[in-house]
């Protein structure tokens, strides 16, 4: 009789909810899933990978650090033929690492070695890419940095929002899994090595980081708006100290010879705000002090910064 490939998942986010669903509904035998407790102060416009887990009979561990010692004892006694990573949220320290037989390995949300690092379908927006995709690498000690197993291209839309790319990416990650899984089973994934010399490594995203750079043309000041926007806490601005999230709008020329300066509102109805090239047409914002539209707050001539 044939065992069944046992396997951990840690796990998070809706890439972790698609693959545990994969690998589940291929009868792969899931010893455990390690997530994250959510957080109440977040947006969680994802599905929970740990509901689902409870749903199929999985073992649900939700520890505030996978260093503690009693972590590592209880995934090795698992003895689990393989770990994935799934968006999880922290790195796995080496001793993790080491214990699978048949390796380690980590689904990302790009095209390595391009764009290591956190939130990298954002990051990909705010820089005008024009695709992105999901990666499965072996896992090593350095975050996003191991030999590629496979990995599949996605395009990213002129008007895609972040959640819409990342719906993409998500689903490039369950076919990149479906396509690998049994070659990782039997120990023969693919090694394609990263080239160090095109790798970008981005950082975490906080939302004081949302603020909106005038001084950018238009197009840049789209993506980072596009980046940002929901379910996100999007992109902002502030006038006479007072904040406001711009959600939606486009870049717009301007009448030749029409007088422009970065951050200058140049008209009230439509609300256009100027940028490096021309202007930026806001189309929905939200006052963090309350209400919903107030375009009239707005005077044409001062400033927002």
């Amino acid at each position: 009789m044939t065992t069944k490939p046992r396997v951990v998942v840690f796990g998070y986010h809706e890439v972790g909810y698609r693959c545990l669903e994969w690998l589940h509904d291929q009868g792969t035998d899931v010893a455990a899933l390690y997530t994250h407790e959510d957080d109440p102060h977040e947006h969680l416009w994802f599905r929970s990978i740990k509901d689902l887990a409870v749903r199929r009979g999985i073992p649900v561990y939700t520890p505030s650090s996978v260093r503690e010692g009693a972590i590592l004892e209880a995934i090795r006694a698992a003895r689990p033929d393989v770990i994935y990573s799934f968006y999880y949220r922290h790195m796995l320290p080496a001793p993790i690492l080491a214990i699978p037989a048949r390796g380690a390995y980590n689904m990302h949300g790009s095209l390595l070695p391009r764009y290591r690092g956190r939130v990298p379908i954002n990051w990909a927006i705010i820089n005008g890419e024009r695709e992105t995709g999901a990666t499965l690498h072996h896992m090593v000690a350095r975050a996003d940095a191991g030999d590629i197993v496979d990995q599949e291209r996605c395009p990213i839309g002129p008007e895609d929002t972040a959640r819409d790319v990342f719906l993409k990416v998500t689903d490039a990650a369950v076919r990149v899994l479906a396509r690998s899984h049994d070659a990782i089973i039997a120990g023969c994934a693919g090694r394609t090595p990263q080239d160090e010399r095109l790798a970008t490594t981005f950082g975490a995203r906080r939302p004081e980081d949302g603020r909106i750079a005038w001084d950018q043309d238009g197009t840049a000041i789209f993506n980072f708006v596009r980046a940002l926007t929901d379910p996100y806490p999007g992109a902002f601005s502030e006038l006479r100290g007072e904040r406001f999230v711009i959600w939606w709008g486009r870049p717009v020329s301007l009448a030749p010879g029409a007088p422009s300066r970065p951050g200058q509102v140049l008209s009230v109805d439509p609300l256009v705000i100027g940028t490096r090239d021309g202007g930026f047409r806001v189309d929905r914002l939200t006052w963090i002090a309350g209400d919903r539209v107030a375009h009239d707050r707005f005077l044409p001539g001062e400033f927002v910064s």
